[in-house]
């Protein structure tokens, strides 16, 4: 569109008796001239004058465009005059008040808003200044808005903007309109029940309202001593409600995170430095300053209101870090640190090995039923589910859940927001070596008794009954589809992601659990405490507050590990699972039904060598997509990656030992 248009034609169709949308059309196409008018469109000397500065082309235009108005008379009266038609009529209270913030007190509907700003055309025809500006300015015009001098700056107000009356209503407009809805939410329940009690007791936003009253009659009195003074109060009041609402956070940290909780928060603090920034421009002796400065802060809320990244990173980086952090206290369960632990290890993955042998063998017998491929995944995934949740019960371990629990108690071990310094890259350096030689315990427990013990159940059934429970046909399916010559490793990598949407799952559980005080409930719900007991209920609150994650977990994953093949084959992506513990058991009974004689056959090595690369997969996928969350969760600076890289090889060629075996007392 700037391209069809120059200076001359854009002036000549500046019309102040036209329709309010066209108008409005016509300031926009002004506003594309001065971004993309081609250099020919200006005069030479200002363009030679520009060039050295490095003057924004769009500065230098709007300078010209100014001197062009005094210099030609009726050019100036009719561009002045749709200017003074347009604030007029323009409501700009929206503008100062509400550009920036979210319309509705709830994330999902600013995220969906967004959204729709994105992919929805904007119109002018509108008497929103707030609407109107979105196509007015761009988000990149801060930079040549910054560069404008004082003469151009004061040269364009006096010729295209409002009035001093017009100027100062609409500030103590916008003052009155984001004073009420910072008082709304501060009484909303979701924040005011979380506040700091102390810090409510002298109601400073009750107070809200009646300060800015007093702060509209003085300045419409025409008593400046009077509005200052009763700035400086609002301001007082403003600084007090922003740290009551600071006190919300600690609260979440401890009792569950909501991300709409979040969210109110970030608009109320926005909202009240917003007022803040008005008060200035309406006090301001020189108010040209102050203007620029809310102008850019409109172009910077204009650049975020844009983009869908910053809303979703900033919304729930406390949540991914609350979800991290209790995966981390979970984790800390599996790391092990002394021998006493390593064998304590070993002997809860043996027991985990024993459950999973027998899901082996009920996985065979539900497929052997030949339901539809969905309830297949389904008792299949409850097959899964409940002897991961056996396992979490008598407290032994599979030993792939282990890494995205581990991963943010390994990061955990790392700074906040800062570059880690020596102590704690050695600490991260031990973590490593506590987790590789867990994994390892946990793996060998695992596998050691998994296969075997399937091996040892096919043997007896075939000495009992003559024949094994698993038969030759689905032994030889089992190699066909372990083999690492076949998708087996993209399989392993995908369970590696579901094993890792599983930590994900329990931690939003937890946090659901807390947050909703769900352990309050239990122990306390009258009609719960006339059922139980008041001591079951007692017990049965600190059980599932202890435990919620765990059956989160072990739940989610074997559902996933059931279903996810089947829908995925709905939609034609023919994805399967392949974990590590169970493809073991798996080709144990394959081995029990073809006989030992398997064992001079490649393909048994090839299914070997794709449990390893499973093994593998499994545990280093989950725990790199679990160990990336919990950095960008605490904020965590890697500035020094090549430091811990330097660490760990030293480590491990001065001690490549600690790496497998732990030391004889806890490190």
């Amino acid at each position: 569109m700037a391209a069809g248009w120059d200076l001359t034609a854009l002036a000549n169709a500046a019309d102040p008796k036209a329709p309010p949308p066209e108008r409005h059309l016509w300031l926009v196409r002004l506003m594309e001239w001065l971004r993309h008018a081609p250099q020919s469109a200006l005069p030479a000397a200002a363009t030679a004058q520009a060039e050295p500065q490095r003057t924004p082309l769009p500065a230098t235009r709007l300078r010209h465009l100014l001197n062009q108005l005094e210099r030609q008379q009726e050019l100036g009266e009719r561009v002045r005059g749709v200017a003074r038609a347009f604030w007029a009529e323009i409501d700009a209270a929206a503008l100062l008040a509400d550009f920036g913030f979210g319309a509705r007190r709830s994330f999902g509907s600013e995220l969906l808003r967004r959204i729709q700003a994105r992919l929805l055309p904007g119109t002018p025809d509108t008497m929103d200044l707030a609407a109107l500006f979105r196509l007015l300015f761009e988000p990149g015009d801060a930079a040549w808005v910054e560069a404008l001098d004082r003469a151009t700056l004061d040269q364009a107000a006096r010729l295209l903007g409002p009035g001093p009356a017009f100027v100062q209503g609409a500030l103590l407009d916008a003052i009155t309109i984001l004073v009420s809805t910072v008082q709304a939410a501060g009484y909303a329940p979701a924040l005011r029940l979380r506040m700091e009690p102390a810090l409510l007791r002298d109601e400073p936003f009750r107070q809200l309202s009646h300060a800015a009253d007093a702060l509209r009659t003085a300045l419409t009195e025409g008593r400046a001593a009077d509005a200052l003074q009763a700035a400086a109060y609002l301001r007082a009041l403003l600084d007090r409600c922003r740290r009551a609402a600071a006190s919300v956070m600690p609260h979440l940290e401890q009792y569950g995170v909501s991300v709409n909780i979040v969210f109110d928060l970030d608009q109320l603090q926005g909202r009240t430095l917003r007022i803040e920034q008005l008060v200035n421009c309406v006090l301001a002796p020189d108010p040209v300053d102050e203007g620029r400065r809310l102008w850019l802060e409109l172009l910077r809320a204009l650049a975020e209101q844009s983009g869908l990244r910053a809303l979703l990173a900033r919304h729930y980086s406390l949540l991914a870090r609350q979800v991290a952090e209790r995966s981390a206290e979970t984790g800390e369960h599996y790391i092990t640190r002394s021998r006493d632990e390593y064998r304590d290890m070993l002997r809860r993955a043996a027991g985990g090995g024993a459950v999973i042998a027998g899901t082996t063998f009920a996985k065979f017998a539900i497929a052997a039923i030949g339901l539809s491929a969905f309830w297949t995944g389904f008792w299949s995934g409850a097959n899964y589910a409940a002897s991961f949740v056996v396992v979490m019960l008598l407290h032994w371990t599979v030993a792939t859940k282990q890494p995205a629990m581990t991963a943010p108690a390994m990061a955990a071990s790392l700074p906040v927001g800062s570059e880690a310094g020596d102590a704690e890259i050695e600490a991260f350096v031990d973590r490593v070596a506590q987790l590789i030689r867990s994994q390892m315990a946990g793996i060998v427990g695992n596998l050691l008794l998994c296969g075997p013990l399937v091996l040892a159940v096919q043997l007896v059934a075939v000495a009992a009954f003559g024949v094994p429970l698993v038969g030759e046909k689905d032994a030889h399916y089992v190699l066909h589809s372990l083999t690492l010559l076949g998708p087996t490793a993209l399989y392993a990598a995908f369970t590696g992601v579901l094993l890792f949407a599983s930590s994900l799952i329990a931690g939003w559980a937890e946090n659901w659990f807390v947050f909703h005080r769900l352990d309050s409930a239990l122990a306390w719900n009258p009609r719960i405490v006339a059922r139980l007991g008041a001591a079951r209920a007692r017990r049965w609150s600190a059980w599932w507050r202890q435990n919620v994650s765990g059956v989160a977990a072990n739940v989610s994953l074997g559902l996933m590990l059931g279903l996810m093949p089947a829908l995925l084959g709905f939609v034609g992506l023919p994805i399967e699972v392949r974990h590590v513990t169970l493809s073991t058991g798996q080709l144990g009974a394959a081995l029990g039904a073809l006989g030992w004689q398997l064992l001079a056959e490649p393909a048994f090595w090839w299914c070997v060598a794709g449990i390893a690369a499973t093994g593998v997969l499994n545990l280093t996928v989950s725990f790199w997509l679990a160990f990336r969350v919990a950095l960008r969760s605490r904020g965590v600076r890697l500035h020094d990656r090549d430091r811990i890289t330097a660490a760990l090889w030293r480590r491990l060629r001065r001690e490549p030992g600690s790496f497998l075996r732990p030391p004889r007392e806890a490190s």
